[in-house]
């Protein structure tokens, strides 16, 4: 008998998935405090999560059961990855089930900017009719620079393509061979920022391209360009982004994430004239919430009952288990 202990709100579909289970049993409370996970973590042989658990080395101590982490989603920067890869822990993530919703997020956000769509909301519900205060840009014939061309960045040039944009793209582990097909060019980071009219970000951080958007990469970047963030928010200097923006230089911004996560209010960028914002909501949709919890849910049972993994992050913990 396997307990899983799911800490974090998952969806309904995914708990069914684990609750019609045989051979294990299934701890769900939603949004548990730490010191309630770090109560119930003991008993675990694995834990699925989302973004707000934090797996940190201090709650991995108290878990001699675990076997496994499961993320609801792409990105595992909650979880102590040396700490899991120490202790012989699987962690694993569910990286399709968020790709359309957050393709589909950058490209609204795009066209958010290019067209001014919230500020021309907000004056108009002010009482104002100012239709030459918000002349936008359009897609077509202007060049989109991906930065990052995995699941999420072909996702995007799919539908940038309908668009009529002439696309270009970066990314050290992708040949052109594989973009051909989308109507992509892989092209040089600065060829990348010297020709696009808007760039938007679809990378994990890495410590090579930690605040790769900054002073010196704006510098090479066109007058009037446009940037569109909804991958991770530590890519971005935003002290960088909002000194450029201020000066003209970047037309404007268009921001789901933040290295900071709420920002505070003494972040830069927010109240920045240009710069458009949500509240990380790339993964937000019902579609994507219900795949990724089946889809993690079923990796989990998988690997507990079948010995089979797929789409782990620590990929050396699985030789000793071979």
């Amino acid at each position: 008998m396997y307990h899983i202990l799911v800490p974090d709100n998952l969806d309904k579909a995914g708990l069914r998935l684990l609750e019609a289970a045989q051979g294990v049993t299934v701890q769900a409370a939603a949004k548990m405090s730490r010191e309630e996970v770090l109560a119930a973590i003991p008993r675990a042989d694995a834990l699925i999560i989302r973004s707000a658990t934090k797996v940190d080395r201090a709650m991995l101590e108290v878990a001699p059961k675990l076997k496994l982490i499961g993320r609801a989603g792409v990105g595992v920067d909650n979880v102590d990855l040396a700490a899991a890869t120490e202790r012989g822990i699987v962690v694993m993530n569910a990286p399709d089930g968020n790709t359309v919703a957050t393709a589909e997020l950058a490209i609204g956000l795009m066209l958010a900017l290019a067209r001014h769509i919230p500020a021309a909301d907000g004056s108009l519900k002010a009482g104002q009719w100012e239709r030459k205060a918000y002349m936008g840009v359009e897609l077509r014939g202007k060049t989109l620079g991906l930065i990052g061309f995995g699941r999420v960045g072909r996702a995007v040039a799919k539908r940038a393509a309908a668009f009529e944009m002439t696309i270009i793209a970066y990314d050290p582990y992708v040949s052109a061979e594989v973009a051909a097909p989308y109507g992509v060019q892989m092209v040089t980071l600065d060829e990348l920022y010297a020709r696009s009219d808007f760039i938007s970000l679809h990378a994990s951080v890495t410590p090579e391209n930690y605040h790769m958007i900054n002073a010196e990469s704006i510098a090479k970047m066109k007058d009037g360009v446009r940037i569109i963030n909804d991958s991770r928010g530590a890519l971005i200097d935003e002290h960088a982004l909002a000194e450029a923006i201020k000066s003209g230089k970047v037309a404007g911004a268009a921001l789901d994430v933040y290295e900071e996560e709420p920002p505070k209010p003494d972040n830069p960028l927010i109240g920045l004239s240009g710069v458009i914002h949500t509240p990380h909501l790339g993964a937000s949709t019902y579609e994507a919430q219900d795949e990724v919890a089946v889809q993690i849910a079923q990796q989990t049972l998988d690997a507990l009952f079948k010995g089979e993994y797929r789409n782990v992050v620590n990929p050396e913990v699985l030789k000793s288990k071979l």
